[in-house]
């Protein structure tokens, strides 16, 4: 039986569940451009709060990816470390003010990005993964900054 997957076709539960996961992000941020003042705390919050789970999750996905490399050659000490890193920087944002937590949480999706596009070109990862994870992290990234103007606008 062949692998359609390692053939570069998205499976589409990843399709369905990593678009599902884009939901939350739009939502928040167009909540937060939307409710009253007293209201727009909370979503800001919970935006930030997603983002940090999210953006810790795709740290646990490199590490996945380092480990499962049969020969061990991307289980290195620098590819091991780097997946921890995502879980630190969203930990950090959500002690910073949102006005800075949220641009560092966009900043530090694009980064996941890159690593992920390069794990793909490499060969660490499925060729389909980069193709799911760029419109995913354009939304994610939109919505991180939209919430973060609307945040400007009401300071």
């Amino acid at each position: 039986m062949q692998n359609t997957y390692a053939a570069g076709t998205m499976p589409t539960p990843a399709l369905w569940l990593g678009a599902s996961g884009a939901v939350p992000f739009v939502a928040l941020a167009v909540a937060s451009l939307t409710v009253d003042s007293a209201l727009q705390a909370l979503v800001i919050v919970a935006l930030g709060f997603y983002g940090a789970v999210i953006l810790s999750f795709l740290g646990g996905v490199q590490w996945g990816l380092a480990i499962s490399d049969r020969e061990a050659q991307s289980a290195s000490f620098t590819r091991l470390g780097l997946s921890v890193v995502p879980s630190l920087v969203a930990w950090l944002a959500l002690l910073l003010p949102a006005l800075a937590g949220l641009p560092l949480l966009a900043v530090a999706f694009i980064t996941a990005y890159v690593a992920d596009r390069r794990a793909g070109q490499r060969g660490f990862a499925p060729a389909w993964y980069p193709r799911l994870r760029l419109p995913l992290t354009l939304v994610v990234v939109a919505s991180l900054l939209a919430a973060s103007v609307s945040v400007a606008w009401s300071v």
